[in-house]
């Protein structure tokens, strides 16, 4: 407690905002607590022996309070009840990746003079939406249904967190009216449209005006399902989004110009200045939670170098954490959230030691090169149990991959935002769109390549949260190994391994014992699985969706029964029994 009071008092925190949304603590227990807390407050003013001696133990209490009434306040319920076709005027507040039939926008709909927040199905044909006007339209409107089973994504559940309950789908013409009610958020949300219409009409190809939008101005809205999957399968998303390392390079980039044009003396005024523009460029893309995480961590590790107070990582990370959940409890949920902030973690916890590992850098070349080879095992090492556990897959190619392309990101984002920047001002040139696109596509090769090393990614990964815990210990104990490598700490860390596949091979077992018959729905399609020990096989409809099957209802459910055998039949129409090693089942 003494050395990191702050970070485990945030534990405590999110502690309590766990404990919330599992257990959901009624209004008279949430006001009971606040009475509590109130009680601990109070005593502080007290000078007590008894009450000195268990200080700490108050304080982490009255945070773990703190984050369950926090919670209980941010859990949003809609009184609102509405199904079916309706005239809606919505103004749109987010657009959204879009899929083969519609362009999806978040959006604020009115209805019978009330207001709710939901998604907005457009088809696309219709010209894509600004923020300068509201739309008026007729639309089916619908909750998003729960999952049928514990192995699918719950995305009505994603949407709650968001605030948002109900789904549009556009069924008639949209007409518009220009708004003259534009917030300050909105007119940067507009001028970021204008921008992204812009990098449209250059002269690059389609994928690197994509890439353009993504790596700086956060849209990745049109990005080709090709390019997403090649990111993937080479574990460089995180290039891709706008991220850590994207807020830190245009930090730098402004950083350097400031520092160029004034004096030394100022050096100060320097930081503060490229701080305010980081929020400016913060503002301007939207407030996204990645965005806002780094900025926010950024600020706070540039406030201690103002106060010329050494720069400490945890406390900047804890401290920036509890600012961030403090205005929204529910961004704890977000997987985007908990993989940053643990990779920032693993950064802290396991760079130094695997760079002692590695041979001693005696050039500045040789640095740059073991220090992006550190970090990046690091984070990765870090996130690993993460990724396992909510994706189910994982590239060994991406460690190779980093070690490539990462040395050259800081030059590829300033390239980048350069690049936006004259776009943004009308001022670009022909022979830089051409230069860039060419850079780009080149990059794009090369990340496919990677993507195409099939033999060394794996998916439909079993892993639940014992596992995924269980592996946390292992990387935890890493750093005694890397440190002090002693047959002690070689032995704890080996004895790690050991429980965690003791574990695995349990869940397994249980899994291989169960027989198991399932009628999965999708799009209008019908599926039928039926699995035996580890083994199973999965009925489709004819001219049903495979791919789209594959990827939504049999590579989850793969992972989630640890199935490690599958057959893909064809579904007789209006079939009432199918035969399964030598077995018939009934499916009506």
């Amino acid at each position: 407690m003494k050395k990191q009071p702050l970070l485990i008092l945030v534990f405590f925190f999110i502690l309590g905002i766990f404990f919330q949304d599992q257990f959901s603590l009624s209004g008279t227990c949430i006001f009971t607590m606040t009475g509590v807390i109130l009680l601990i407050v109070v005593s502080t003013f007290f000078k007590n022996y008894f009450l000195h001696r268990i200080q700490c133990y108050l304080l982490c209490t009255m945070f773990f309070g703190v984050g369950v009434i926090l919670h209980f306040f941010n859990t949003y319920e809609n009184p609102i009840s509405v199904q079916g076709n309706h005239a809606i005027i919505f103004k749109i507040s987010e657009k959204l990746n879009s899929n083969e039939k519609y362009n999806k926008y978040t959006t604020i709909v009115q209805l019978e003079k009330q207001d709710f927040k939901a998604i907005v199905y457009i088809p696309k044909s219709e010209k894509q939406l600004d923020f300068n006007h509201y739309y008026q339209t007729n639309a089916f409107i619908s909750k998003p249904e729960s999952p049928q089973y514990d192995f699918q994504f719950d995305y009505s559940k994603y949407l709650k967190r968001k605030n948002i309950d109900f789904q549009c789908y556009i069924n008639d013409e949209v007409s518009a009216a220009e708004r003259n009610d534009l917030s300050l958020k909105e007119k940067f949300y507009q001028k970021r449209w204008e921008v992204l219409k812009n990098i449209d009409n250059t002269q690059m190809s389609s994928k690197a005006k994509e890439f353009l939008k993504g790596i700086i101005l956060a849209d990745r809205t049109g990005i080709d399902a090709q390019t997403v999957q090649d990111f993937s399968r080479s574990g460089l998303v995180h290039f891709l989004a706008i991220s850590g390392t994207h807020i830190v390079v245009i930090f730098g980039l402004f950083y350097f110009l400031l520092a160029k044009i004034l004096p030394v003396r100022y050096r100060k005024y320097v930081i503060v200045i490229s701080l305010v523009l980081i929020w400016l460029f913060t503002a301007f893309i939207g407030f996204g939670s990645s965005v806002v995480r780094s900025s926010l961590m950024l600020s706070v590790y540039s406030i201690y170098v103002l106060l010329q107070r050494k720069p400490d990582m945890l406390h900047s990370l804890a401290l920036s954490a509890f600012i961030i959940l403090l205005f929204d409890t529910q961004q704890l949920f977000d997987v985007g959230f908990q993989l940053s902030f643990l990779a920032v973690l693993g950064i802290f916890w396991l760079n130094q030691p695997i760079l002692s590992r590695l041979p001693k850098q005696k050039s500045w070349l040789k640095k740059i090169v073991f220090n992006t080879v550190s970090i990046s095992i690091s984070a990765q090492v870090a996130t690993l149990p993460l990724v396992l556990y909510y994706f189910h897959q994982f590239s060994v190619i991406s460690i190779i991959a980093n070690f490539f392309i990462v040395p050259f990101s800081e030059m590829l984002i300033v390239f980048s935002f350069v690049m936006t920047a004259l776009i943004a001002f009308n001022s670009g040139f022909e022979c830089l769109d051409v230069l860039y696109g060419l850079v780009i596509d080149i990059l794009l090769n090369i990340i496919h390549w990677f993507a195409d090393f099939n033999e060394v990614f794996f998916e439909n990964i079993p892993m639940n949260l014992p596992e995924a815990f269980s592996l946390f210990i292992i990387v935890f104990l890493l750093r005694a190994v890397f440190v002090k490598c002693n047959l002690k700490t070689f032995t704890v860390w080996v004895t790690a391994v050991v429980i965690f596949f003791m574990v695995r091979f349990g869940f397994d077992f249980y899994e291989e014992q169960k027989t198991e018959i399932l009628i999965h729905d999708f799009s209008k399609n019908k599926i039928v699985s039926i699995k035996k020990n580890n083994k199973a096989c999965f009925w489709i409809e004819e001219n049903s969706d495979k791919s789209g099957i594959i990827k939504f209802v049999i590579n989850p459910y793969c992972a989630a029964r640890r199935i490690k055998k599958i057959e893909v039949r064809r579904l007789p129409h209006s079939a009432e029994k199918v035969v399964y090693q030598h077995k018939t089942y009934e499916i009506k």
